[in-house]
């Protein structure tokens, strides 16, 4: 489960995608994250379903690796569902017991599923695409703005592609651990859900403490470089927008209006 996860790696591969500028890569994001939420009809996650197809295809990543993520989400997923299918009134389709189905709960149910597998993925398209230090650079520069108030943006950005670059090393670090626990008979595999939860308990320690060692290692790697912030610092390799930046710019714009017009019209 833990190999799954793939959100904060970097895929390498020549592609369209992974040649855009990671500016507009973030505003894409955030544009197809924002549709999700204005669309209340079958239109609108239809239009959604195949831009999230065409720009996957486009950046060349296997979908095998693309959608092995999904995995680690699955109990969030099933809970989510659950939820709007059994707690949501309207007209009743199957009663059973405490436990009916509505049309409403139905319809809420495959919605939210929809979303929450689409945030995921299109989450997952950026970081696969886009390497930790271009992220940091169009992160601090899409909100350059805000230095004005005082508001330390390179900081920010710098915790965020941290973060993002950790989860992959984290993930192999408990998996070493648990494999080291169950060479000396611990049993991750057996029992109830509540008895899993409690047998993961032992890993929060060593994985704490490796955390903890990681993250004093690279402040003081930062400190010996005399890293001081992103004040006077240049770039070694300064985004610029490209031909194909603006047609994406374009692209995304027209893509927002079309959810917007559809879900006006539904």
């Amino acid at each position: 489960m833990l190999r799954e996860i793939t959100l904060g790696q970097y895929y390498p591969v020549d592609s369209p995608v992974h040649r855009l500028d990671p500016r507009t890569k973030l505003f894409g994001t955030l544009v197809f994250l924002i549709s999700l939420f204005l669309s209340k009809n079958i239109w609108g996650y239809l239009l959604a379903t195949v831009v999230l197809a065409a720009v996957i295809r486009l950046t060349r990543v296997p979908f095998r690796f693309m959608v092995r993520g999904l995995k680690a989400i699955l109990f969030l997923l099933l809970i989510s569902v659950s939820f709007n299918l059994f707690l949501t009134d309207g007209e009743v389709l199957f009663q059973f017991w405490i436990f009916k189905i509505t049309r409403e709960g139905l319809e809420t149910a495959g919605f939210m599923a929809v979303r929450l597998i689409y945030l995921v993925l299109g989450s997952t398209i950026m970081t696969l695409t886009t390497t930790p230090n271009e992220l940091t650079d169009g992160l601090e520069k899409s909100l350059g703005v805000l230095n004005k108030i005082g508001v330390p943006v390179h900081e920010i950005s710098m915790m965020m592609s941290i973060a993002l670059r950790f989860i992959p090393i984290l993930v192999e670090e408990t998996d070493k651990i648990m494999k080291a626990q169950m060479a000396r008979g611990a049993d991750f595999e057996s029992g109830n859900l509540i008895q899993k939860a409690k047998s993961m308990v032992p890993l929060l320690v060593p994985l704490f403490i490796s955390a903890f060692r990681r993250a004093t290692d690279l402040a003081m790697a930062m400190e010996a470089r005399c890293y001081r912030g992103g004040s006077g610092r240049t770039k070694m390799k300064p985004l610029r927008y490209k031909s194909g930046d603006r047609v994406a710019y374009a692209l995304e714009f027209v893509y927002l209006a079309g959810m917007a017009g559809l879900r006006y019209l539904g």
